[in-house]
């Protein structure tokens, strides 16, 4: 086998061999195992080592085998070692046992009666290996009937349903929690200092232009006061900015220059600033905005209550 599988080809592939198994079997994360773990590099170059010297024990044992053959046992093994692959005793041996083929000096044994002008037929037995072959998928038959049509597991038509229907799950459940899929109905007002420094800077790049620096209103409207064209609150905001203004005029749709998670930012950052009452504010327009969701609140008490109760503790 040495001359279909030389030196400098059998060291290459049987150390490629052992460095892939190495990597599939030790778990090192992202980084190849030989990196992470030194001990790797050294087994490989130990492996590497070994290879090589047992080529060189072999060459050598060849060497001192030949020199003690006589010229005869010399030609002898010379010409074994040149047989064509399939002429060698392990080929031979090996497809005998596959095939069980016959001898065609042992074709009168197999002779039948059959004679179909002049043609005679030969009772040969099967091939082993389509034998097993045959029984195999007679056994794969059994099985995969007891499987799927008497025990009932899941067919592949089944297991695909299953799977899109869980993967279909998780998306929802992503969805949920995913900032950049965001829509009106999930959007939360950010109160926190680090929220609204992002959303001031996304409105200072973006919005200025028409809500002026300080949200007073310019070619926009007024941001800072309880008057709202398309409606207040975080809902109403954010959808908004996402979607755009009123068909043929006002805000154009900033979805698809900013991502949602930012524009829950700056529609934050738009509501802080409600209050604010910059100079020279641009007047109201729209409606006032209440937003029906929130809790009501106690009326207030009479100017002189604290004074009653003053007097009635003492």
């Amino acid at each position: 086998m040495k001359k279909y599988f030389p030196v400098y080809v059998r060291i290459p592939v049987l150390f490629a061999i052992f460095f892939m198994a190495m990597e599939f079997f030790i778990d090192s994360g992202d980084r190849p195992a030989f990196i992470k773990y030194p001990i790797v590099s050294i087994i490989l170059l130990l492996f590497l080592f070994v290879l090589i010297a047992i080529e060189i024990v072999l060459k050598a044992t060849n060497n001192i085998l030949n020199a003690l053959l006589t010229e005869e046992q010399r030609k002898q093994k010379e010409i074994e070692e040149n047989l064509p692959l399939a002429e060698t005793p392990f080929v031979k041996n090996l497809l005998q046992k596959l095939t069980r083929s016959r001898k065609m000096e042992e074709e009168g044994e197999l002779m039948m009666d059959h004679d179909y002008d002049g043609i005679k037929e030969l009772d040969n037995v099967l091939p082993p290996w389509w034998v097993y072959l045959f029984y195999a998928c007679i056994a794969f038959a059994f099985i995969y009937l007891v499987k799927f049509h008497i025990l009932g597991y899941d067919d592949q038509t089944a297991e695909f349903e299953k799977e899109m229907a869980e993967a279909k799950i998780a998306v929802e459940e992503y969805k949920k929690t995913a900032p950049d899929l965001m829509d009106k109905e999930k959007v939360t007002l950010l109160t926190d200092a680090a929220s609204l420094a992002a959303g001031k800077a996304i409105f200072e790049t973006n919005c200025i232009a028409c809500h002026r620096n300080d949200g007073g209103g310019g070619i926009g409207p007024n941001l800072t006061d309880d008057h709202w064209i398309l409606g207040g609150g975080i809902k109403n905001v954010f959808n908004t900015v996402m979607e755009g203004g009123r068909d043929g005029k006002g805000m154009v749709s900033w979805k698809a220059i900013i991502k949602p998670s930012d524009i829950q930012k700056v529609a934050s950052y738009v509501l802080s600033l409600q209050g604010s009452n910059p100079k020279d504010g641009k007047a109201p327009e729209g409606d006032v905005w209440k937003d029906d969701s929130a809790p009501a609140t106690d009326a207030a008490k009479p100017a002189d209550s604290l004074h009653t109760a003053a007097v009635t503790l003492k």
